[in-house]
């Protein structure tokens, strides 16, 4: 007998078969990866594998689907609790660590240096181990890399780096969810970056690669990312087949690029150089004229704040930018984040071709 559709579904019938497994038998069952982040720190994006980044995509797009999309209730924090360390300001990332964690069930704390005693009155190490021994997890928005290293290595709950000045990971993960969403996939998309060699671009530089995707970077003289970095970077391009190029020309690095990326030019410490990086970024605004040089499906991301010198109006606000998409998935990949170094949970929906 031929076992076809309708002959399934009467077979169903008569064995209780779920609704879901019917729906897996039309679309197949989720894919499953042989990934266990449980009990990690997120550090950088260079500590992680290509597979490992694409379970977090694919955990982010599973949260935002079930969540948003669905209106379901997924209480996977529910007990837990987050100290959330805060050494500089923040908007996107605070709001999104707190309300992700809310939705999710669970407790976030936000401590800045003038509510705890932090490296103040009671050192780093010191601090860990207390954290440790009250939330179940930390995560931390820093100046110095250094000092995430020295909790991470102190504390025995997971440490999620919220921004150092050598990477901001949680950024990019938003941002390649981003570019997943508009292009549906990522494989082949070249990015070009314009502008200053600093903890975002680094983080791209970690990453981009291992995805396969290619980069091409301008900065100006005196303004190159990290050299350490960008020998790590080197090598993921030739283990990966991947192109790098580094410039100083913002056009060259926009030529036949898919995604134009810029960040400011004056981070969070550096407002005594606002004259002197200001003259040294003259040329490297994007504009309508920089996405000539592009493909014909450019699109623009940025991680806000924005100032008009980094990026003009036309540009910021056309239907080629994703920056308001952009922001908004920095809350479904720190979801995912907290989701798979905290628990067990595995996405349900279908994973994506990366």
């Amino acid at each position: 007998m031929l076992f076809n559709g309708r002959n399934f579904v009467s077979i169903a019938k008569l064995a209780g078969t779920s609704k879901q497994l019917l729906r897996q038998f039309w679309c197949g069952a989720p894919a499953k990866m042989n990934v266990h982040l449980k009990g990690r720190d997120l550090l950088t994006l260079q500590n992680y594998t290509a597979e490992e980044l694409k379970y977090l995509l694919w955990m982010a797009s599973d949260l935002k689907q079930r969540i948003k999309h669905k209106g379901e209730y997924l209480p996977l924090m529910q007990g837990k609790s987050l100290a959330m360390i805060f050494e500089k300001r923040s908007t996107r990332t605070r709001l999104s660590a707190e309300t992700g964690f809310a939705l999710l069930g669970g407790h976030p704390s936000f401590l800045t240096t003038q509510d705890i005693h932090l490296g103040t009155n009671e050192s780093l190490p010191d601090t860990a181990r207390v954290l440790s021994s009250m939330a179940n997890a930390i995560l931390a928005r820093v100046y110095n890399h250094n000092d995430l290293d020295l909790i991470a290595k102190e504390a025995t709950i997971p440490i999620i780096n919220g921004l150092s000045d050598l990477y901001h990971p949680l950024q990019i993960l938003a941002d390649y969810l981003t570019l997943q969403e508009h292009y549906g996939g990522l494989k082949g998309l070249t990015i070009a970056w314009i502008g200053d060699g600093n903890n975002v671009l680094q983080s791209f530089m970690a990453s981009a690669a291992k995805l396969g995707m290619h980069l091409r970077i301008a900065t100006p003289r005196g303004f190159e990312p990290n050299p350490r970095i960008m020998k790590i970077t080197e090598q993921n391009s030739k283990e990966y087949g991947t192109k790098l190029l580094l410039t100083t020309d913002p056009l060259e690095a926009a030529h036949s690029a898919n995604v134009l990326v810029t960040d400011t030019w004056i981070s969070m410490g550096q407002e005594e150089e606002k004259k002197e990086r200001l003259k040294a970024f003259q040329g490297y605004q994007v504009t309508m004229q920089t996405a000539k040089s592009a493909a014909s499906n450019w699109s623009f991301l940025h991680c806000l704040p924005r100032k008009p010198e980094e990026v003009d109006d036309e540009v910021f606000y056309s239907p080629q930018s994703l920056v308001f998409q952009e922001a908004e998935n920095r809350k479904w990949t720190i979801m995912a984040v907290m989701v798979s170094l905290l628990t067990d949970y595995s996405p349900q929906l279908q994973k994506p071709t990366f």
